[in-house]
């Protein structure tokens, strides 16, 4: 497939979209009261039945499909806030190529401290690079390998510790879920919220080209990266990893041994990843009003590049070519063909440096 795209992007947090509705008013319908729709939702039928016609229509059908992606799966984010960087270090690696550079910030007047951090290509002084966000920390040992192929393809590799947002259990008198009362935001959206946030210090800094970020991750951090990315029109490529259920898989369409919704949202497993309504679709997927196509359709005209493994059956391969499929239109409708894209490699659950070379190789492309 060949790829080309003309990347835009804001300085402004105004680039990040979320649901003009307050968390909490009941402006969607329950589930009994939805219809069953075996096939995959149309993204341009409004809920009243009325069809996208013009690009201005489709603005507020991205509004409508937020709302509803933020009533049903992932619950609801507060709004940016205020950064201050507490601390700094500087460190040179990689026998002075690169510089490592870690943050601890701080939101609003809140108590909360989040460790971020970038590796920084060196050697051209003035010049702004291009720009990758993983959804979790990038500075651990086992980052080692792709941080220096980021740093020789000329890219900043960035990170945060999502764990300091919100633990990976169900536990909410942690992280930022007191901080921020009134919010119905399940974990996948406060980690999203957390690369947001990491956008927002990137953009302060000088060497980052504004135009060129990238947001990645694998796995439930793939899940994090999409929906991230789809709110956040700042995100000029948004590149989830394996992130099957809940990510850019299929709801209604599965392969075998895939994780299903009830699955993924069982008492034991990760329900409190989503907004508790989720689970009620559990065996009645048909009743869903969107299926994860909805959340593909959202990064466009922007770039979304899916890279998948044919052996990752969990993942639901099959069903996340079948929502790259049914989102293709929205990005036809909008004069961007081209900018849906998915990959496949033999294998499995795992992330491979053919995965980070994969997706600087498709990066590049976007010029």
């Amino acid at each position: 497939m060949r790829i080309r795209v003309v990347l835009c992007l804001t300085l402004i947090v105004l680039g990040c979209s979320t649901s003009s509705t307050r968390m909490g008013e009941k402006i969607m319908p329950e589930i009994d009261a939805l219809p069953v729709v075996k096939e995959l939702p149309d993204p341009f039928r409004f809920m009243d039945g009325s069809v996208v016609k013009t690009k201005a229509d489709w603005q507020r059908r991205r509004v409508e499909i937020i709302a509803m992606l933020e009533y049903y799966e992932y619950g609801h984010m507060p709004p940016a806030p205020v950064l201050h960087v507490i601390e700094e270090s500087t460190t040179p690696v990689f026998d002075g190529k690169a510089l490592d550079i870690r943050v601890t910030v701080a939101f609003d007047d809140k108590p909360l401290r989040v460790h971020m951090g970038m590796f920084v290509p060196q050697g051209e002084p003035g010049k702004k690079y291009p720009a990758v966000i993983n959804t979790e920390a990038t500075w651990g040992k086992g980052m080692r390998d792709a941080a220096r192929l980021m740093i020789e393809r000329g890219y900043i590799f960035a990170g945060y510790d999502r764990h300091e947002i919100d633990k990976d259990d169900a536990d909410r008198s942690d992280g930022v879920h007191p901080l921020y009362p009134g919010y119905d935001w399940a974990t996948l959206a406060a980690w999203a919220w957390g690369a947001q946030r990491t956008l927002d210090y990137l953009l302060t800094r000088p060497e980052v080209d504004a135009a060129r970020v990238a947001v990645t991750g694998h796995s439930r951090g793939g899940k994090t990266a999409l929906w991230a990315g789809a709110l956040d029109e700042r995100f000029a490529l948004v590149a989830p990893h394996a992130s099957g259920a809940g990510g850019a898989g299929c709801f209604r369409i599965m392969g075998a041994g895939s994780e299903s919704l009830e699955a993924i949202t069982a008492p034991t497993r990760f329900h409190y990843w989503f907004q508790p309504r989720l689970a009620t679709f559990a065996r009645r997927e048909t009743q869903l009003p969107f299926d994860q196509h909805f959340l593909k359709a959202l990064v466009a005209p922007r770039v979304l590049l899916s890279v998948e493994g044919l052996a990752d059956l969990w993942a639901n391969p099959i069903g996340t070519r079948r929502t790259y499929e049914a989102a293709q239109p929205v990005f036809d409708f909008l004069g961007v063909p081209e900018h849906n894209a998915i990959s496949f490699r033999e294998g499995g659950h795992d992330v491979t440096m053919g995965d980070w070379e994969a997706l600087l190789d498709f990066a590049d492309k976007q010029g």
